[in-house]
């Protein structure tokens, strides 16, 4: 069986395409099998977007380097620098079929420079530090994939800098954020709708 976490998914292309909006914004994504949420933007995304431009425009945060960490097709990266331009934009998954759809979807809404790299978790990001990691991790790749995701971001991180993640309460939100808590120096439950749990991590100070 393949998954939306392979390398090189093996499930028969069949390209389509959604319209998402989002805070007044019109996007046109393309999507294939193989991909995660290929059909629509998913409901744990979509908090996970709301939560996140809320929190940035509240503390007044515009600019620095983004990080969409395992993006599939790159709608979390490609809202996000549209809403705020001034981000330098970073898209990575392990995902061939994935990453080739983030870069029709750039083009396709008007993003002109982001990096998309291809890579096993941090695999090809170890020297690189971003002031916000975005991730809707792939549960269904383990526990352990997972926690190597969200435990390697705090060696990814500015110094003041944000990991926000989305959870669902039956994906075991509330173990993952026990475990956050040993890594990260403040944890907070930022957004919470339709069983997903959106939190917001820091290492150090606030900015």
């Amino acid at each position: 069986m393949t998954h939306y976490f392979d390398p090189e998914p093996a499930t028969p292309s069949e390209p389509r395409h959604y319209d998402l909006d989002f805070d007044g914004r019109h996007f046109l994504i393309h999507s294939d099998r193989g991909v995660f949420s290929h059909r629509r933007l998913d409901d744990g995304s979509r908090l996970l977007l709301e939560a996140v431009t809320a929190d940035l425009r509240a503390d007044g945060i515009h600019e620095g380097e983004l990080l969409d960490l395992g993006c599939g097709v790159g709608v979390l990266g490609i809202v996000l620098k549209r809403v705020f331009p001034g981000f330098a934009l970073t898209l990575s998954d392990v995902n061939a079929r994935a990453l080739e759809l983030t870069r029709t979807n750039l083009e396709e809404n008007g993003i002109r420079y982001a990096t998309v790299l291809a890579s096993d978790g941090w695999e090809a990001l170890a020297d690189r530090r971003f002031d916000i990691i975005v991730t809707n991790p792939p549960i269904r790749a383990g526990k352990s994939t997972v926690l190597r995701l969200l435990d390697g971001a705090a060696d990814h991180l500015s110094p003041a800098g944000r990991l926000y993640l989305v959870i669902g309460k039956k994906q075991g939100a509330p173990s993952y954020a026990r475990h956050l808590e040993t890594r990260y120096s403040a944890v907070d439950r930022i957004a919470r709708r339709q069983g997903f749990a959106v939190y917001r991590c820091q290492k150090g100070e606030s900015t």
